[in-house]
């Protein structure tokens, strides 16, 4: 069995090499679908890579883009990864362990480790954070979030069992810099699905998030980055709803 894999990419130029490098010895064709208006040397770096196919597209979407990847892939098993990750040797020779097997299921969940500020986020709910990643596309599909894309599948998931690394927020104004971007699309999504705002959504939703990741979920035990994690994710709810708000006054 032959596995493909896809990348959707946007002025990745400090992470894309690393997603590709982590890959080469697993997966037998990868293709990164490179946003138009990137910017960096993200095509330039991928491109340098002989055996990775790349293309220039037009932005449809996380989900719609990531469609169009699993469109061109050669192969009925694919590997969803996303660029500022990377696999790990542990988790390269399980899926090479995989190729040579018949699959019980029609797709595979990862853990997924984060690294935050520097450190390997341990507990706060973050870990072991499994996400589904391994899937037939002929069973398989992307659903229509416009954030936090998600794979529909019917019936069971099964699990791999070491772990894909997510090199997340190296820094703090790299969060913030996501921050904008990706709650404005989550008011979005709740707009969308028809979710009216509620002031209990700003007052006891955010509280709830903190509560639940620093001592339900031991973010305590990751010292100052659990708090600090906590906080941002507090912060995170609030300022959606916050814009979920402001979309539909707009609207009235």
């Amino acid at each position: 069995m032959k596995l493909s894999s896809i990348i959707i990419a946007k002025n990745e130029d400090t992470n894309i090499r690393r997603c590709i490098e982590s890959q080469l010895d697993c997966i037998d064709e990868i293709i990164i679908l490179v946003d138009n208006t990137s910017t960096d040397k993200t095509y330039d770096i991928a491109r340098s890579f002989s055996s990775v196919r790349v293309h220039k597209v037009l932005w449809a979407g996380y989900s719609g883009t990531k469609r169009q990847g699993v469109s061109l892939a050669s192969n009925d098993w694919i590997f969803w990864i996303d660029a500022d990750e990377a696999i790990t040797p542990e988790l390269c020779g399980e899926i090479k362990e995989f190729k040579h097997s018949v699959p019980s299921f029609t797709a595979y969940s990862v853990p997924r480790r984060a690294y935050f500020l520097g450190k390997w986020i341990k507990h706060s709910g973050w870990y072991p954070g499994r996400v589904t990643r391994l899937f037939n596309k002929n069973k398989v599909e992307f659903n229509d979030n416009s954030i936090h894309e998600q794979l529909k599948v019917d019936g069971i998931t099964g699990k791999l069992t070491h772990d894909l690394d997510h090199y997340t927020d190296p820094a703090i104004h790299h969060y913030f810099e996501k921050y904008n971007r990706y709650t404005s699309l989550a008011a979005e999504e709740l707009m969308r699905k028809r979710k009216k705002f509620s002031l209990t959504d700003i007052l006891l939703r955010p509280a709830g998030i903190f509560v639940k990741m620093y001592f339900l979920k031991a973010g305590f035990l990751d010292g100052r980055y659990g708090f600090i994690l906590a906080v941002f994710s507090a912060s995170y709810v609030f300022t959606k709803y916050c814009k979920l708000w402001e979309l539909e006054r707009n609207k009235e």
